[in-house]
């Protein structure tokens, strides 16, 4: 059975275990919020309709009332003239007080203090409808009959519709005290409940900035000092969360790269040496057999009949492949060993594009056709002119070998921002995106460009690099490709 972990190291072991109890806190809040607000807005709404209740059953009170008032005008005003057109106001009413009490025992149905009072009202209405206003209407009141008596009578039932209107006058005050509270928490909870959630969110925002995005920015700027090969910089970040524990496995990886790459560095620069060496010791007999081939080929020795001419121009090639892979390593040895001394001059880019095309003419014998163009008024750039025409004439001569006979392989410099651009153009078949990232590394060659051991490309690389130049490739599938690389002007130099 797994052991359940208290809560408060719970939140230390988990990253964003405390921004999840804030945002479940936060969710609880906002729905406490609806539920309230809801609630709120349920009993104001409840409040409003007893307030308009009341009004209602007040309104109805005061035309029970007046009818009732109209009928004792009317009674009063038969006694003073004695003619019948006096009673109309008695007559209408009495259908305004039956219509208006019929009303008001609908609006009162669940007060029963205020049923007892409309029974009341009922019964001395009667009462005063029996003894005295009936009698006077039907002329069978005695002789003394007068308002007085009517007076007697009907006063208790005005003080009767008057205490059902006092009753809801003080239910309306009331009624009127409870809708202001609840309007008050209402406002109060709806200031509360913005700056509570303003306070949570502020509180989200500060543990995701100290959990979540200084771990992030260390571990970015770490990780970038690794990207730029430095190994020893370590995360040291102590928290028992998971950037935490990532942290360490990082660290003990950095420490495991770093050694392996001091081993690494150590083999390679052993084989470098070794490289060095055997491509020195080589080159010597490899240029002592190129003597004795060609001298053989011009009958040094004596006539080579055809079929020992054929062999011979064969192992003369092959001889001379060899001697350049030996001379490209040695290059490659002295350009890593920063013991390469170039000498710098103003580079003469026509001079270096035409010696690079007749070059190239009679090593490839190809028909390409070739076309080169210099910008005018570049800016001075000073350079080793043999180094970069090494570079150029490679960039050549991998053109040539990927073009088909009469195609066009196209030079051009031109001047870009504070440096050169100087580009090699043709028209094979392209370089694939993927192949292009690893192009310029050394033993790496691109589909359709093979004859060599990929060096010459590297060996470029390693050249304009020591130039504090760049260099790169455009290519389309089907299209063609530009090898370019960019030298730096004279000022942007110094």
């Amino acid at each position: 059975m797994v052991p359940r972990l208290p809560g408060y190291i719970l939140l230390r072991t988990r990253l964003l275990a405390p921004l999840y109890a804030s945002v479940l806190v936060l969710a609880i809040l906002v729905c406490v919020r609806a539920g309230v607000g809801f609630w709120l807005e349920f009993r104001r709404q409840d409040a409003s309709s007893w307030v308009r209740h009341t009004l209602q059953v007040q309104s109805e009170a005061e035309l029970l009332l007046n009818a009732a008032l109209n009928q004792e005008t009317g009674i009063r005003g038969y006694l003073l003239t004695g003619t019948k057109t006096s009673l109309e106001p008695y007559e209408s009413g009495q259908i305004a007080f039956d219509n208006t009490l019929d009303r008001l025992y609908e609006l009162v149905e669940d007060q029963p203090e205020q049923l007892s009072r409309l029974n009341e009202i009922v019964k001395l209405y009667n009462r005063w409808q029996r003894e005295f206003a009936q009698p006077v209407v039907l002329g069978a009141a005695p002789e003394s009959s007068t308002t007085l008596a009517g007076k007697l009578l009907f006063d208790p039932l005005r003080s009767q519709v008057t205490a059902v209107l006092q009753y809801e006058q003080d239910l309306l005050d009331r009624r009127n005290q409870q809708l202001y509270r609840l309007d008050q928490t209402f406002r109060i909870f709806n200031f509360l409940a913005p700056v509570l959630l303003l306070v949570g969110f502020g509180w989200n925002l500060w543990l995701l900035h100290r959990r979540v995005e200084v771990p992030l920015y260390q571990l970015t700027s770490v990780a970038k000092a690794w990207e730029a090969g430095q190994m020893q910089p370590r995360l040291n970040f102590q928290a028992a969360d998971e950037i935490g524990q990532l942290a360490q496995i990082l660290d003990r990886m950095a420490g495991e790269i770093d050694s392996r790459q001091t081993r690494s560095d150590e083999r390679n620069r052993q084989l470098d040496d070794l490289i060095a060496s055997l491509s020195h010791d080589l080159r010597t007999p490899l240029l002592a057999i190129r003597g004795t081939l060609r001298s053989m080929l011009n009958g040094a020795f004596g006539s080579v009949s055809d079929t020992w001419q054929e062999v011979l121009q064969e192992y003369d090639q092959t001889n001379e492949d060899l001697l350049k892979l030996v001379e490209a390593l040695l290059e490659v040895s002295r350009y890593e060993a920063g013991s390469k001394h170039l000498i710098y001059e103003p580079l003469n880019w026509h001079k270096i594009f035409t010696k690079a095309i007749h070059q190239e003419r009679i090593a490839s014998k190809s028909k390409v056709n070739f076309d080169f163009k210099v910008a005018e008024q570049l800016p001075t750039v000073y350079g080793d002119e043999l180094e970069i025409g090494r570079v150029i004439q490679n960039l050549l001569s991998n053109a040539v070998r990927v073009s088909e006979p009469e195609n066009r392989v196209w030079l051009e410099v031109t001047a870009e921002n504070s440096s050169v651009r100087v580009s090699v153009s043709d028209r094979g078949s392209g370089i694939a995106s993927q192949e292009r990232e690893h192009l310029f590394h050394r033993f790496i060659q691109g589909r359709g460009r093979r004859g060599g051991a990929g060096l010459g490309l590297y060996l470029c690389r390693q050249i304009v690099e020591a130039h504090h130049g760049t260099i790169g490739v455009d290519s389309t599938l089907g299209k063609g490709s530009t090898f370019w690389f960019t030298l730096p002007t004279i000022a942007n130099h110094l």
